[in-house]
């Protein structure tokens, strides 16, 4: 394995223990009656930022703007923005490692 995929597989399995943890905190808010939507407020920007530090470019801009309007709009912090940017990433759309695609398991 060369060290770019040992890299990327690295990053992989971060980029899911992270999403999972911050998928997480955004349904915790779901929770708690009344205070939740509260919190939602200050949740919304962080993991808008957040998502756009996980993933660079247009996915990482698009995942952004989709958890800001996620967890802005009542009733939807149940669903998993991380987890399915994350599959979306590494699943759905595979990764170019020195211009093939590979998937490292």
């Amino acid at each position: 394995m060369t060290n770019t995929e040992e890299t990327y597989k690295k990053e992989k399995y971060k980029n899911l223990a992270l999403g999972l943890v911050f998928d997480a905190i955004g349904m915790v808010s779901f929770t708690i009656p009344f205070l939740g939507e509260g919190v939602d407020v200050v949740w919304a920007p962080i993991s808008a930022f957040l998502m756009t530090r996980m993933y660079k470019g247009a996915i990482g801009k698009i995942a952004g703007l989709t958890s800001l309007f996620e967890e802005l709009m009542p009733g939807l912090d149940i669903i998993p923005t991380f987890t399915l940017t994350w599959i979306y990433q590494y699943v759905l759309k595979g990764r170019k490692v020195g211009g093939e695609i590979i998937d490292v398991e």
